[in-house]
């Protein structure tokens, strides 16, 4: 997941995640077939064969895949294209129809990220695709803008900013804005500050975007760098270069093709680290749901896995999906279904408000989101899971089907967000403590999940993807096909009222023809003869 913010931890923080791994939440067992709430039966029987140690076991080969490419699976790099060959195997070998989608992307690797103010240095994250500063960085004064509705947003918000680093709080407008009115002001970099407690770790979105040198720093830093002012000494470097990597789809052979269900995860780390729980957890998850369901099941709609890459340069392999596809063939997308990070070590279970019941952020998706949310939900505290819901950020794969139409929703369990004392006695685990305290780190590894969390949303992904591969009826009023046993009862129930409607004529015209014959005194047969009259 793309994150707006970094955590910075100890290596004492680091043994405590490690604690939270495996001491949170008591063991408990998966949810029995008589425990599951009313379904399809495709959906009771994917459930029980997803296993929490299937889904641990590519976890394992994540790890050792990156162990063997210096420690990462970050697009771009030998760990990720083994990642992607593991998953292809397995699929291909599964009976899917595969597809390997290759495409460019800026690769980022930073170099150099250091702040100094007088004999202080203060922790700064260079956002991707920041333009980087020479070796040594660049001194000069601070430039503060105000802090109103719109920091930082305009050129004017800015005094005397030429040659100076501009400082400006976080919020209005996209770190992509403020570079570019810090750039039109004349600043030389740009240093952003949070407006809420924590780091801050961005993106400018793209290469072309990217005017200066621009990192990210906590509010407290930023307050008190405003306050102080004078001249600082800021290092921003990063090596970016033209890549190729891959978006990895695969499909039932099964099912109508115009109203697919699809499921995605991304499959890229971080170059840090090899990202076991960001995100291992949502690939391995969905590797095993679609392992077990199989390539040729008994569905209405087929269904389309896909694990995108480059995700952690900014939802690149997604969007670029989604945009590649032409009106018609986005029609014929059912909805989408996204797990990023479904396994933290400190686990929230977080649902995507696809009908805003929350208000917060960006709103509801589109239509059909609000019952994806619902389905959600409904197992997960059918089966004894509270839920909260998570809003749109915009920060996942998630991003360019909503703004397609294509309704969406999802799971999520948390990242550098800290866990209040209520979501504690929720859900266990410990208040005050970010949901990953190694979000995007090193220590993402192995002892970074949560497997109880892990187990009951990989259930809970199983279930609503077969669900919805029987029927998106309640998404897009699509209603499922007839089984052959539905057509067959349909077809006697059709012969057994033709055949009552041929008896009620029967006896309607030997009614008729004995009045006839009455009438007229004629004890013979009628002029109308009814074994000959109805066949």
């Amino acid at each position: 997941m793309p994150k707006p913010h970094t955590l910075r931890v100890s290596a004492a923080v680091m043994v405590a995640a490690g604690a939270l791994a495996f001491s949170t939440i008591p063991s408990v067992a998966a949810p029995t077939a008589s425990a599951l709430p009313d379904g399809p039966a495709l959906a009771r029987n994917l459930v029980t064969k997803v296993t929490g140690a299937a889904v641990n076991r590519h976890l394992i080969a994540f790890q050792r895949l990156a162990d063997r490419n210096g420690g990462t699976r970050a697009s771009g790099t030998p760990g990720y294209d083994a990642s992607v060959g593991y998953l292809q195997e397995k699929l291909t070998e599964a009976g899917f129809e595969v597809t390997r989608e290759a495409f460019p992307f800026t690769f980022t690797q930073t170099l150099a990220q250091t702040l100094k103010a007088g004999d202080r240095t203060i922790p700064i994250t260079i956002m991707t695709y920041s333009l980087s500063t020479p070796v040594g960085g660049v001194t000069a004064p601070l430039a503060v803008a105000a802090v109103d509705d719109t920091p930082g947003c305009e050129a004017s918000d800015y005094t005397d900013a030429a040659g100076k680093i501009a400082l400006v709080q976080r919020g209005a407008c996209t770190f992509a804005q403020k570079n570019q009115a810090a750039f039109d002001a004349g600043a030389v970099a740009a240093i952003v500050y949070n407006n809420a407690d924590g780091p801050v770790n961005g993106t400018l979105g793209s290469v072309e975007a990217a005017k200066l040198p621009v990192g990210g720093i906590t509010r407290a830093d930023g307050e008190a760098l405003a306050a102080a002012g004078g001249t600082v000494t800021l290092e921003l470097r990063a090596l970016r270069e033209e890549r190729t990597t891959y978006n990895l789809l695969a499909e039932t052979t099964t099912g109508r093709k115009d109203n697919v269900v699809m499921a995605g995860a991304h499959l890229d780390s971080v170059v840090a680290g090899p990202g076991i729980n960001d995100n291992g957890t949502g690939s391995a998850a969905l590797l095993e749901t679609a392992l077990r369901l199989g390539g040729s099941p008994r569905v209405n709609n087929a269904v389309r896995f896909a694990w995108w890459g480059a995700e952690e340069l900014g939802l690149v392999g997604s969007t670029r999906y989604v945009r590649s596809l032409s009106f018609e063939e986005q029609l014929d997308i059912a909805l989408y279904l996204n797990f990023d990070m479904i396994g933290s070590p400190n686990a929230a279970h977080f649902v995507y408000d696809g009908d805003n019941s929350d208000a917060v952020g960006a709103g509801p998706g589109p239509y059909g989101s609000a019952q994806i949310e619902a389905a959600f939900v409904d197992f997960l505290e059918a089966t004894g899971t509270p839920t909260e819901g998570s809003d749109f950020t915009g920060r996942s794969d998630y991003g360019e089907f909503i703004a397609q139409g294509i309704p969406a929703g999802g799971l999520f369990t948390g990242a550098e967000g800290i866990k209040t004392e209520a979501q504690a006695a929720k859900w266990g685990g410990e208040a005050g403590v970010a949901y990953d305290p190694c979000y995007h780190l090193k220590c993402d590894n192995l002892g970074n999940i949560d497997r109880v969390a892990l187990d009951r949303n990989a259930d809970a992904m199983a279930w609503v993807v077969a669900s919805y591969g029987i029927s998106t009826e309640d998404i897009n009023g699509v209603p499922p096909r007839a089984t052959a046993k539905q057509v067959a009862a349909a077809k006697a129930e059709r012969a057994d009222v033709r055949l009552a409607q041929k008896s009620v004529m029967r006896t309607q015209m030997a009614q008729d023809d004995a009045r006839m014959t009455a009438a007229s005194g004629n004890a013979g047969p009628g002029c109308i003869h009814v074994d000959q009259a109805i066949a």
